[in-house]
């Protein structure tokens, strides 16, 4: 796995941006884990991608309470994950995370909660706030060689 883009994200819009042009290129038994400190942007970042799959006007609670919620997209079901509250990687298996990467899209927040065992051939979004402007961060996409064709058609500016 190595970066395959990196991109800075200079305010939530540009966030927002990005989830909706890697949201189309997301299909059925892919992983993607949403990397990066509290306040990162990741549940941001999912609420966007989520919303354009399925409407702008889709609720897109938190799933760190309820730890996964699914939605029905026009590509499948997807899978959101919030593994912040997960103390056991064991404790995977009642959630369906090996039902959901059988044939869905899987969105997971706090993938080191995978313990040793990320799903396999997974992308990586891994966001790194930046000190200025203050919703500004760097966008890092990690992946396999497969990724990076997919991936081929996303800009590298700062416009996402």
């Amino acid at each position: 796995m190595s970066v395959i883009r990196s991109l800075m994200l200079p305010d939530e819009a540009a966030t927002a941006a990005l989830a909706a042009r890697l949201a189309p290129l997301l299909r059925p038994g892919d992983a993607l884990l949403l990397d990066g400190p509290l306040g990162a942007g990741k549940t941001s970042f999912a609420r966007a991608l989520i919303r354009s799959l399925c409407g702008a006007g889709t609720e897109v609670p938190s799933p760190s309470f309820n730890i996964v919620l699914t939605y029905d997209t026009p590509q499948g079901t997807l899978w959101h994950f919030d593994l912040y509250r997960v103390a056991d990687p064991r404790e995977l298996d009642e959630l369906g995370l090996d039902e959901a990467l059988q044939d869905g899209i899987v969105l997971i927040e706090w993938p080191d909660r995978l313990g040793q065992h990320p799903p396999a051939g997974a992308l990586t979004l891994r966001l790194t706030p930046l000190d200025s402007p203050p919703a500004a961060r760097r966008a890092d996409l990690i992946g396999d060689a497969a990724w990076a064709q997919r991936l081929s058609s996303l800009s590298a500016s700062a416009h996402v």
